[in-house]
């Protein structure tokens, strides 16, 4: 049976076009995003997936055989939010942060917010400079 094609890779487009799909503030946002990720992990973006802006990247294992290659650290502009991709769990990890931040909604590995105007940017630099060390000593295990 063949293997189904891992979705997360990266792709030709360019990172404009992707930041384009935000738009009014929400564009310059993006921006701002890709300033903030930048300067968080020292890395160029990247379009991965054909819709997410990512920064590095990284091997992943899991026991069950299953492996990729994933963005460090990443996020996706869309017309009414901003998802922006933490490593999983980080809401049961970080509550004092997410209480800090202001208006956002969480899932699994997915920060949600509507404007960036609204939330305490500093805290959201400290969720993404966590995030990206959890990640890279996850990254460094066997």
């Amino acid at each position: 049976m063949a293997q189904k094609a891992p979705a997360m890779v990266p792709s030709d487009m360019s990172v404009e076009d992707v930041a384009d799909r935000a738009r009014g503030p929400r564009r310059a946002e993006v921006d701002d995003l890709i300033a903030m990720h930048q300067q968080i992990t020292g890395e160029e973006p990247r379009v991965w997936a054909g819709r997410i802006i990512g920064f590095g990247e990284y091997e992943y294992h899991y026991p069950s055989g299953h492996g990729g290659t994933a963005p460090l650290l990443a996020f996706a502009p869309g017309p009414s939010n901003h998802t922006i991709y933490l490593v999983s769990g980080f809401a049961e990890r970080w509550p004092e942060l997410l209480a800090a931040l202001g208006p956002h909604r969480a899932s699994k590995a997915c920060l949600y917010i509507t404007r960036l105007e609204k939330v305490d940017r500093e805290v959201l630099r400290e969720l993404l400079e966590q995030s990206l060390r959890v990640t890279m000593q996850e990254a460094e295990r066997p």
